[in-house]
């Protein structure tokens, strides 16, 4: 069963969203609890894959390769293309993460009563593609189930969010569209550029591969190619090299997404209904920070190296521009959204410290940043199902008639702005020890990044006096509607919050997992 644990998890999502549609209207009340069911089975099954992960190895667990697509090119040779997936230590804290975020997310779905089937058939669709992308070891495969998540995330926004939700699908649509553009183009070069050293051999001549071992193995290479292969390339006057890395900088950048490339995120975030945005910062932007990782560093070491101030750069101006636009937001939901820049910013300059300490910090920060984020944007779900209202000058003293809330609230606030024993205090403490660690950037860069941490504890402090202590009060009579969570909002919040202690206390639950295959990793540089 593990030899197929993968393809499962990708597979059975697919399935469930093919039975939704099969399914009458009439068994609408089915629907959800489907979609509830398969996230409930993926999450066993990635609690197995967690369990049985070898902690002592660096290469990938749980492989799954079969030939899928062979096709001659002629005197250039065999293009192959392999359905390939597998887990390592970069990619099972993200498969983890998926699996927790899109069963909260299931379960925030209960709420939706708008054309259920078209919703629930959609969501399922997504977490398959979710799961995929992440397990994808062949980069078309990869590339393939990046494209997949971009039409359920366009539906979802663009039919179940609020009032500007066509104008917020199409900006996501774009962008994403183009950062896949970009990414398509390195693809097709690479391949075009990398033999499959064993089944060239095999086969007396030589065979393009999409597959991540080969990608990332100079000796793979091909020395004179008839397309002339990207090592040698010029463009423009540049190499191709430099120019494949900027092209998935940029592709990946806007997905995390970094500054400048952010301007997207609050817009679909604030017209996304609340399990989308759980998703969608949960997960989705953890996918470009994965690309980051695995594909432009894996791919292109020796030119990551040379960008590595280009790169903390955009880390640090997204942490600081971000908090600050967090300090200036009165809507809720926008100022959760702009956090999550701010927050995404520390994966950059973990990376970009080329440390063991930063990378692995980069790593948790992504895991511990969607445990949180989710949590957050449950919040701003609580208040605006109650009041359709998201201001937070329009509330007071919710403390004394929301209690539970209230606690869930304030694990959420505390774990974003990093106190010990909470997710962003871990991530935020290696991602920085590995800036001042780092033989390349100087200190001052860690410095600054630390200003965003002053600085979000500002905006969540702010925002947790002004909203829940005090006199209570509601703006525009909306008194008798702040009622306290109910049992589906108390198992989500108390849920995400018990895990963030969890992993906040024991961050080795995520540290011995990823320690092998950072080390690894960085043997390429």
């Amino acid at each position: 069963m593990n030899n197929f644990l993968l393809s499962t998890l990708i597979f059975l999502p697919l399935a469930g969203s093919v039975m939704v549609l099969l399914l009458p209207s009439t068994y609408r009340d089915s629907f959800r609890w489907i979609s509830l069911i398969v996230s409930v089975i993926n999450l066993l099954n990635i609690f197995t894959l967690y369990n049985n992960f070898d902690r002592q190895l660096s290469d990938y667990q749980f492989v799954e390769q079969h030939e899928w697509i062979r096709m001659s090119l002629g005197n250039l040779g065999v293009l192959s293309i392999d359905y390939f997936l597998g887990v390592d230590g970069i990619n099972m804290p993200m498969v983890l993460l998926s699996g927790i975020v899109l069963l909260i997310g299931s379960i925030a779905s209960f709420t939706i009563e708008y054309r259920q089937k078209a919703y629930h058939s959609l969501y399922l669709l997504l977490s398959g593609s979710v799961i995929g992308c992440f397990a994808a070891l062949d980069f078309f495969l990869f590339f393939l189930f990046f494209e997949f998540m971009l039409l359920p995330m366009y539906f979802l926004i663009g039919i179940w969010g609020g009032e500007r939700r066509e104008y917020a699908a199409i900006k996501f649509f774009i962008y994403t569209l183009v950062g896949s553009i970009f990414i398509l183009i390195v693809m097709i070069g690479l391949s075009m550029s990398v033999q499959d050293s064993f089944f060239s051999q095999e086969m007396g001549g030589t065979v393009h591969t999409f597959d991540f071992r080969q990608l990332t193995d100079f000796k793979n290479y091909i020395p004179h190619s008839l397309l002339h292969p990207i090592e040698k390339q010029m463009i423009f006057g540049v190499s191709a090299r430099y120019f494949a890395f900027v092209l998935l900088i940029v592709g990946f950048g806007i997905k995390l997404p970094s500054v400048p490339f952010h301007t997207w995120l609050p817009d679909a975030h604030v017209e996304a209904p609340t399990p989308v945005s759980v998703v969608l910062a949960g997960i989705l932007l953890k996918v470009g920070a994965y690309g980051f990782i695995r594909i432009a560093y894996g791919f292109f070491p020796d030119i990551a190296y040379q960008f590595t101030y280009i790169v903390a750069g955009a880390g640090v101006i997204s942490i600081i521009y971000g908090a600050y636009n967090a300090l200036a937001q009165e809507d809720l939901k926008k100022m959760i959204a702009y956090s999550s820049i701010s927050h995404m910013g520390f994966v950059l300059l973990g990376l970009a410290s080329m440390t063991v300490e930063g990378v692995n910090g980069a790593i948790y920060q992504m895991f511990g940043h969607g445990l949180v984020s989710a949590m957050l944007f449950l919040v701003a779900g609580v208040i605006y199902d109650r009041t359709h209202n998201r201001l937070i000058e329009n509330f007071r003293g919710l403390s004394s008639v929301m209690p539970y809330f209230t606690l869930a609230v304030t694990v959420a606030f505390f774990g974003a702005l990093g106190l010990p024993t909470l997710p962003g205090f871990m991530g935020e403490f290696f991602t920085i020890m590995g800036g001042f660690q780092s033989e390349i950037l100087p200190d001052w860069v860690s410095m600054l990044a630390m200003l965003g941490i002053v600085l979000s504890a500002g905006y969540f402090l702010w925002t947790l006096q002004k909203m829940f202590f005090g006199t209570f009060w509601a703006n525009r009579n909306q008194e008798e509607n702040m009622k306290d969570l109910d049992f589906r909002e108390i198992v989500m919040l108390y849920s995400l919050a018990a895990l963030s202690i969890i992993f906040g206390i024991f961050p080795s639950l995520i540290f011995d997992i990823s320690g092998e295959s950072v080390k690894a990793f960085l043997n390429g540089f």
